[in-house]
Order: structure tokens, then sequence, then C-alpha cells
């Protein structure tokens, strides 16, 4: 069963591309660590405080072992104080969604 974490940022929407940045930075963290990420997606019309991201992973366990390996890594560590030093990320939110497997379409 791939288990997707969902998680929606609200940010300041004056430090959008900071949080850009940061996104792009986990491009690199999440698949060392573990994570299957599916993508980073960014305002673009409509509200300007939303960004979401979206993480496969093949069950909940594996999600476990991810988090406990991102928290002794050294660049995710860094990233994490970025955002919390910058303060772009205003509130973030975790769903974990069950894929209905015929309808899954990215391939790792």
């Amino acid at each position: 069963m791939t288990v997707v974490c969902f998680i929606r940022y609200e940010l300041d929407p004056s430090r959008t591309d900071a949080f850009e940045a940061y996104a792009e930075r986990w491009a690199e963290i999440i698949p060392a660590c573990g994570g299957n990420l599916i993508g980073y997606f960014m305002p673009h019309e409509g509200t300007n405080y939303e960004a979401f991201g979206l993480i496969a992973f093949d069950s909940l366990g594996a999600y476990e072992a991810y988090r406990a390996r991102l928290k002794s890594d050294p660049a995710g560590l860094a990233n994490f104080n970025t955002a919390k030093e910058g303060r772009f990320i205003l509130r973030e939110e975790r769903t974990f969604l069950r894929a209905v497997p015929s309808t899954l379409r990215f391939r790792r």
C-alpha cells in the first residue's frame, strides 16, 4: 500500500521566494532519507498563501523510519532551521492519504 503524506503550508505571501528555495532543497534531502518525493506546489493564481508538498511511502512504518532519519540528517536539520529562522511558513498541516492503486500514475 502506498501512503502519501500531504503537507499543506500556510505561507507569508511576501516570502514565497524563500519557501520555494526551501522546497527545492528537499528535492535532494527527502529521497536521501527514504521518501519518494512527488513534488512541491507553489501558489500561482488565486490564493497566494498556500503551498503543498506530497511525499509517498510504502507504508506508515516506512514514513516513521524516514522521519527518524530526517531528524538526524544534517541537511534536513539545516533546512528546518532555515524555515524556523526565516519565518516564511506560518502554519503546516499533514494529512496521510492512501492511494487508490489503479489511479496512481507516478513511478519511482
